[in-house]
């Protein structure tokens, strides 16, 4: 009977566990599932079992709980302002070199400088967001 009851914990642990998504309650709930193994093959030590419990339990936070936050906690970084133009295309709307010109990104025109060192970009020319300067796009040719 003992075996039941802690299996019955490790099941509602484990459900419980997915309302809050700190992976405590798992990991309590593998505690259960152990102490409930224990409790199969030694119905009548119940300290055994406590402490098959505590240990897995303390075992399972401290070494597979700080692995599952960093694995399943990842949040998505999502580039905004001028940061998200950064190997974005555009097209050259004004001739641009490395003095300025022009460059249609998203719909919007920019000033625009070319790398330097590179030759000049005439206008339709497909090019790339290499670099934002405070309003002024740096661009190199192509797509």
């Amino acid at each position: 009977m003992p075996a039941w009851i802690w299996l019955s914990g490790a099941v509602l642990l484990s459900i419980a566990e997915a309302m809050g998504a700190e992976f405590v309650l798992l990991m309590l709930g593998g505690g259960a599932l152990a102490a409930g193994g224990v409790a199969l093959f030694a119905p009548d030590l119940l300290w055994l079992q406590l402490l098959a419990f505590a240990l897995t339990s303390l075992l399972l936070v401290v070494g597979a709980r700080p692995y599952l936050l960093k694995r399943f906690n990842r949040t998505p970084t999502l580039q905004t302002g001028a940061g998200a133009l950064i190997g974005g295309k555009a097209t050259v709307v004004s001739t641009v070199d490395a003095d300025g010109g022009q460059v249609k990104i998203g719909g919007e025109v920019w000033s625009a400088v070319g790398m330097d060192g590179h030759r000049p970009l005439t206008p339709g020319t497909p090019v790339t967001v290499v670099e934002v300067r405070g309003a002024t796009a740096v661009v190199i040719w192509g797509p």
